[in-house]
């Protein structure tokens, strides 16, 4: 820790890095009832903190080093600073991104002086290929996280923060991917505010450090959720896993709405669209403080901006539900006009947000609604227990991700005479072909019987896909689909698709 601390005391950052403002979010606060602040990393050159990293280990290099060029592997944020920072210092970057790494990305690494190749599905393939061409060159490689000087660079970061606010801060809430900025951070407020607890955020489907904390020494995630791009790493650094499980006082768990919920938060009160790795720790803090009430003063570090036009739609869609401003239901109706009246009755006046169906010439119908609440989690509750009371068959779908993500877009496809179906749940990598690959790993007489796509300018596409096999041929189903590689999750029993898609 105390070479930490003196390499953050004497970090090289501010030739390219801005001292970034430390915002007052007062809608939020009042929200709270306690001062709630943004460190606002977005408005660096690059919208990340990740150039204060990079350069830092780029303005230590000799000449002769630098003079070889210096290489990473990076499908975002990283790959930018160290872009930037070779620039800078007149040095060749070489940048190793996946094929599946978004064109804005790439773009934005080319205009900012970077030789992008592009190599393997995702960051490992990248990272491996990064390494031979080190290899190769004798460029050095400059790691996103695990190095001193990365940690260092990041870890002024939090310098800024306690110089910014001298008063007392109750906790520093700071997202987590690899672990470089919490391990810089956490060393020097330990340091200068040893009162102040450092709380770390990680998604609920990539927690890397946690699991890493919780195991005594560093795993390797199997997956992890690709939403949070920034932060989706699946081995923390060896380096930031010391600091972290010696200097944190917590790691707090958030899922996707929630951080959809935090993006708008900060648009609220700043109007500034961050990416969702940037609003993680917003995210975090929100969740942390609703379970330990106070008035001190609480920061959350806004990590980055660099998010796709095309992912706003999906963010602002889930907000809402993580906002606890809306509620999904699936309703069974009778099928006739009156009990849709007296349906809309039971709701009391509030606003219908979404309302999805189609006639099943059963004499019964099953309604995917949207309800706008004022209250949360708890109207929720005691507008489920009133539609029940009220003889409504009710089913809460606001934390069912294939309903979120598929079914309300897809209510009126039910089918018959499909009672072998399995409805599947994957991430398909985004570039040309991995529709087909799929097609090719399913056997001639195993039917696709369902398919639906929706693009959220992320690196995987989300698709849920239906597939006809006899019992007996699931064994083979199942051993097709680990051969192709792409994660899925079987959805066959989950309710959104029993009453909505079921092809009995």
């Amino acid at each position: 820790m105390q070479d930490t601390i003196r390499r953050i005391l004497t970090a090289r950052v501010y030739d390219v890095a801005e001292e970034t403002a430390l915002d007052g979010m007062a809608r939020l606060s009042r929200r709270l009832d306690r001062p709630v602040f943004l460190k606002r990393e977005d408005l660096q050159p690059v919208f990340s903190f990740k150039i204060r990293g990079a350069y830092n280990r780029i303005a230590n290099l000799s000449e002769a080093e630098l003079s070889r060029g210096v290489i990473c592997a990076s499908a975002g944020n990283h790959a930018q600073g160290v872009a930037l920072a070779a620039a800078t210092r007149g040095a060749k970057a070489t940048i190793v991104m996946p094929v599946t790494t978004p064109g804005i990305k790439v773009a934005a690494v080319r205009a900012r002086g970077g030789e992008v190749v592009l190599h393997g599905d995702g960051f490992d393939d990248a990272y491996a290929h990064a390494r031979e061409i080190e290899a190769e060159t004798g460029a050095t490689f400059v790691h996103p996280f695990d190095d001193p000087d990365v940690i260092a660079g990041q870890g002024t970061v939090g310098l800024e923060i306690l110089r910014q606010h001298p008063d007392t801060i109750d906790a520093v809430f700071v997202p987590i991917g690899g672990g470089g900025l919490a391990a810089g951070v956490a060393a020097i407020v330990r340091f200068l505010r040893p009162e102040t607890k450092i709380i770390g955020v990680e998604p609920v489907d990539a927690p890397t450090m946690k699991a890493s904390i919780d195991a005594g020494h560093v795993v390797t995630l199997d997956q992890v959720g690709l939403f949070a791009d920034g932060v989706a790493v699946r081995r923390a650094g060896d380096l930031t896993f010391e600091l972290c499980k010696d200097l944190l006082d917590d790691i707090v768990l958030v899922d996707t709405d929630a951080i959809c919920a935090a993006v708008k938060d900060i648009f609220d009160d700043v109007r500034a669209v961050a990416e969702p790795a940037g609003a993680l720790a917003l995210a975090g803090l929100k969740v942390w403080a609703a379970a330990n009430p106070g008035s001190g003063a609480l920061v959350a570090i806004n990590s980055g901006a660099n998010l796709n036009f095309d992912r706003l739609r999906h963010v602002a869609e889930r907000a809402e539900i993580g906002e606890g401003a809306e509620a999904l239901l699936a309703v069974a109706l009778p099928d006739d006009r009156d009990a849709y009246r007296r349906f809309l009755g039971s709701l009391d006046g509030r606003s219908v947000t979404e309302f999805n169906y189609r006639w099943s010439n059963t004499g019964a119908a099953h309604f995917f609604v949207g309800v706008g609440l004022k209250d949360g989690a708890a109207e929720k509750d005691a507008l489920i227990a009133q539609l029940r009371a009220d003889g409504w068959s009710v089913e809460d779908m606001s934390e069912n991700e294939t309903a979120k993500l598929h079914v309300r877009y897809m209510v009126g496809g039910r089918a018959t005479g499909l009672g072998d179906e399995r409805i599947l749940r994957f991430h398909f990598p985004e570039r040309p072909g991995a529709f087909l690959r799929f097609l090719n790993s399913l056997q001639p007489a195993w039917a696709l019987t369902l398919f639906h796509y929706r693009n959220h300018g992320d690196d995987v596409g989300r698709v849920l896909a239906g597939v006809s096999v006899q019992p007996g041929e699931r064994e083979a189903l199942v051993a097709a689909l680990d051969g192709l590689g792409y994660p899925y999750v079987d959805e066959t029993d989950n309710p959104a698709s029993r009453l909505f898609l079921d092809g009995v």
